[in-house]
């Protein structure tokens, strides 16, 4: 697997090689909340807690808001949580959505990470992640359970051993180019995943699927008829069906615990999959609907799963190969604005049930899920090469930080 055109050499070692390197107390290898100036009420960006994604590099995005109080930054700057349990669960973040000399702020429970004399910001970054900063920045949380945060004065205090600046910038160099490469894969997949849906809106929403001529159906003229159960027109020969006719939604199981590791089966929730376990019940692919919490979310799971009990999973009664063009039409039906029946609040399968909608002849059906299911198979594929990348990156992680593993 090609992380980056030049090689790189890691040498293991059962003892640590420190030769490079010096203990340092955190506070003075990396400047915390460094001051920079954005003036009261004036418009700039803002990144609040819930744009950092756990254990992942890039922030999701921002918002314009007044200023009024809270830590500034620039790019290259680290983000890290210090409230329980966001900092446990992994929100750290390296700014790079800034214009150049541009500054922004975010969270007053963010603690802002920027380089000096003694490290390099990519290295900072990487240290904010790893076990050596985490743990000695868990011991000094504070507070009643539920809401402790950071002793800032007591984390500066907690003592690290790093290297010297060029081996900090050989191992900052091989993590990047690992994340580089999940970030690279993580574009290309929601390109595939884009065509796939302009695909799908094309043949089944505006209705210029190839007619026999191989020609847009509507656009050149395709007979059109009203259907008076949907209110609307429908190309003629289409038929009309219930979701009863076409998909069973079967419970989800109760489950304790997962992990998130990221090995094993993905363990699917109301909002998609929120850790793995070593066993699944379900064979993938499959499509996954939120029952409470984030009812109506649908899910599209590549490989065998365990749904818990806050959702249901797809059975597809035309046919596994129609799975692809049934998320789709799920996700065109937004099952979110579905109202529960019941006193407690939920996706009613019954009402499901009722839902009607158009469904195209098979052999359009056959000739969509031909040239879509290649395509999922693709997003698939680089899919667990990422999950092999993120499996070695967080692998390596811990033994470079602690001159376990070395870079040549």
């Amino acid at each position: 697997m090609i992380v980056k055109e030049k090689e790189i050499a890691l040498n293991l070692s059962n003892k640590r090689r420190m030769t490079k390197w010096r203990k340092i107390d955190i506070g003075e290898f990396a400047d915390f909340n460094p001051a920079e100036k954005i003036e009261k009420g004036k418009l700039a960006k803002k990144v609040p807690m819930a744009m950092l994604t756990e254990f992942q590099r890039k922030i999701k995005g921002f918002e314009f808001s007044n200023y009024q109080s809270g830590p500034k930054f620039r790019n290259g700057d680290t983000l890290v949580a210090k409230i329980t349990p966001c900092l446990e669960n992994g929100k750290t973040a390296q700014v790079d959505i800034l214009e150049k000399g541009e500054v922004a702020f975010g969270s007053s429970e963010f603690i802002v990470l920027r380089e000096n004399e003694n490290s390099i910001n990519n290295y900072i970054f990487y240290l904010a992640r790893s076990p050596v900063f985490r743990e000695r920045a868990i011991s000094c949380m504070e507070g009643t359970s539920g809401r402790k945060r950071i002793n800032e004065g007591a984390l500066k205090r907690q003592e690290i051993s790093v290297p010297d600046k060029l081996t900090q910038q050989k191992i900052a160099s091989v993590l990047s180019a690992l994340d580089e490469k999940i970030e690279l894969n993580n574009r290309i997949n929601d390109n595939l995943k884009q065509m796939a849906k302009a695909l799908y809106d094309y043949w089944f929403v505006q209705f210029d699927f190839p007619d026999k001529d191989g020609k847009p159906y509507k656009s050149n003229g395709g007979m059109m008829v009203w259907d008076e159960e949907l209110k609307r027109k429908i190309p003629e020969g289409w038929r009309v069906n219930g979701l009863n006719e076409i998909l069973e939604l079967e419970y989800g199981k109760p489950l304790k615990e997962c992990d998130r590791s990221g090995q094993g089966f993905p363990v699917v929730g109301s909002n998609g999959i929120v850790g793995y376990h070593s066993e699944s019940f379900v064979k993938g692919p499959g499509i996954v609907i939120g029952r409470k919490g984030s009812a109506g979310e649908i899910t599209w799971v590549d490989e065998d799963f365990f749904p818990i009990d806050t959702t249901y999973y797809i059975k597809d009664k035309m046919g596994s190969e129609l799975l692809v063009f049934h998320y789709y039409l799920l996700k065109k039906l937004n099952l979110k604005k579905i109202e529960s029946s019941s006193a407690v609040p939920g996706l009613n399968r019954n009402i499901v049930y009722s839902l009607k909608s158009e469904t195209p002849p098979n052999l359009l059906l056959i000739k969509f899920n031909n040239t879509v299911n290649p395509i999922f198979s693709n997003i698939a594929s680089i899919k667990k090469q990422n999950q092999l990348l993120i499996f070695l990156r967080d692998w390596l992680l811990p033994m470079l930080m602690n001159g376990q593993v070395t870079v040549e």
